[in-house]
């Protein structure tokens, strides 16, 4: 009886249970099935896939034309087939106090300085371009020159680079430099160099230098793969030296912090291993990106601004290149669940640029908003990685990214880099054009030395400042500069005295290149740089 007893109460217990169980699963299934309905409802209100149209836009394609000449305008050495008729050969002795041949590079913006950092920044994000969109350059004949300019910073990378363990990153003074306005091709000032070295380091530095030759590495492997794999060599070593002496290299040498001070160099160890697993597809490379060091380094979830001392950005969204289209490098779980934590945070920072304010702070002409000074790189520097992002989702077929609450098609993220594009290009409050040399309107007092000096002028250091404070337009033009751009009302005040606005950087020019040679025209991605 007492076992009867026993085994009616379980069955009792047992059958309410499984009541309360069957409720729970009604009550929780009848959610999912709304939750599912009306994400299901907002899916189809999206249209099917709109893509770019085909063939050559006629205003990017020009527009890209003047861009890629403002490398023509910063080269310095002797000048090999010179477009530029009022620039002429200049810094031939650059690296001669220490038997190195310094004399080629770019200078940096408007002065005669060459800084490392930036200049391997540019060459960077210009191999990055050509990577991306060398198909659509060759199609406006563009190819050749935007790699006859990479070739121009690496191989003075190369020489900048003598053993393993140094690397040259500054040539000229910049308390000197900046209290002459001269041309380059008159200048007889000292020009200094400075290195990091395993007593002084900067992995930042380094690493910024090894990322460009390795993306170099790939842009020349089909053509001369001698040359290829000399800057391979170079990235990797390095690489090395960069982990084993860690440091930041403004830290090292104080003397230059007032000019591109490094915030960091975590974001440059992993923007030159990502590049580095491109040029190699050695696994180890990444490991280093996320299981060694993609907790404490990467910032998921954390979308911030690309610039030439923000790399994270850049990472994020070249790393999720291979978690869009694979890779043919096995990886492990782990790591395959952190390069998607990398495209997670490559996808917030495109919703970051496209959700309305407070979300994303824009000009009321419509231009993303960071910064007054050279507000325009971090403007075309998001509108670039914006049009990379599409073109990957239109290549897998990812017809959408979910926004808080708000579905968005890869065509909504090139139009958001299209709207920057063409802010540039004249579609603004001020109705003026931001790339000089394109358009009726554009800037005419460019804070640059050698547009502002007639080429016949006989001034020195001192008394050149006389062109600086003219009242007349830059007697020469530097075409294809990308100034520093509007303040938040829209406004531009064209007065070369005006450097916060009115100074180009060869890094603007970059990211305007590689913005514009991907909506010039369209055409599939190309899955694998190898």
């Amino acid at each position: 009886m007492e076992s009867k007893t026993k085994l009616t109460s379980d069955s009792s217990e047992w059958h309410w249970w499984l009541l309360v169980a069957v409720i729970a699963v009604l009550v929780v299934g009848a959610a999912s099935i709304t939750i599912w309905r009306d994400f299901h409802e907002l899916r189809h209100k999206v249209p099917r896939i709109r893509r770019p149209p085909g063939g050559v836009m006629q205003k990017y394609s020009d527009a890209l034309h003047v861009s890629t000449q403002f490398f023509d305008v910063q080269k310095s050495g002797k000048l090999e087939n010179n477009r530029i008729k009022w620039r002429g050969d200049s810094g031939l002795e650059d690296g001669k106090d220490d038997n190195l041949d310094l004399s080629k590079g770019l200078y940096d913006a408007g002065d005669h300085m060459k800084f490392g950092f930036p200049m391997a920044f540019t060459a960077t994000v210009l191999a990055w371009s050509i990577l991306e969109y060398g198909q659509h350059m060759e199609a406006v004949n563009e190819l050749k020159h935007a790699q006859e300019s990479l070739k121009w910073i690496t191989d003075y990378l190369i020489n900048a680079h003598p053993s393993d363990n140094v690397l040259y990153i500054q040539v000229g003074d910049p308390d000197i430099d900046h209290k002459c306005w001269e041309r380059p091709e008159t200048s007889t000032e000292k020009r200094p160099t400075i290195q990091v070295n395993s007593s002084y380091p900067g992995s930042d530095v380094a690493c910024e230098t090894a990322a460009a030759m390795a993306a170099a590495s790939l842009v020349f492997k089909n053509q001369d793969s001698g040359y290829s794999k000399l800057l391979l060599d170079h990235a990797q070593k390095l690489f090395e030296f960069a982990n084993s002496y860690p440091g930041v290299y403004s830290k090292s040498i104080p003397s230059i912090q007032d000019y591109y001070k490094s915030s960091g160099f975590v974001d440059e160890l992993l923007w030159a291993a990502s590049w580095l697993y491109h040029a190699t597809g050695d696994g180890y490379y990444i490991d280093y990106v996320t299981v060694m060091h993609g907790n404490a380094f990467a910032n998921w979830g954390n979308p911030t601004w690309f610039s030439w001392d923000n790399k994270l950005p850049g990472i994020q969204v070249l790393l999720s290149r291979v978690n869009f289209f694979g890779t043919n490098t096995q990886i492990s779980i782990i790591e395959n669940m952190n390069l998607q934590m990398y495209r997670r945070t490559a996808e917030a920072l495109m919703c970051t640029v496209l959700l309305p304010p407070p979300t994303n702070k824009k000009t009321n002409g419509g231009l993303i908003w960071v910064n007054e000074w050279d507000s325009l790189q971090y403007a075309i520097g998001s509108a670039f990685l914006a049009v990379v992002f599409s073109d990957y989702m239109f290549a897998s077929k990812t017809p959408y990214l979910y926004c808080n609450g708000k579905l968005y098609e890869p065509m909504d993220v090139r139009e958001l880099a299209v709207s920057q594009a063409d802010y540039v290009l004249g579609n603004n409050p001020m109705n003026m054009s931001y790339l000089v040399g394109y358009g009726l309107n554009y800037p005419q007092y460019v804070h640059h030395r050698g547009a502002s000096i007639p080429i016949d002028a006989n001034t020195s250091c001192h008394d050149g400042f006389k062109w600086l404070n003219s009242t007349k337009p830059n007697p020469n033009l530097a075409i294809g500069a990308v100034v520093g751009g509007p303040f938040l009302n829209d406004t531009y005040i064209d007065s070369r005295n005006n450097s916060m606005q009115a100074e180009p950087t060869t890094y603007n020019s970059a990211f305007f290149v590689g913005l514009l040679s991907g909506l010039v025209t369209s055409s599939s991605v190309v899955i694998s740089f190898t």
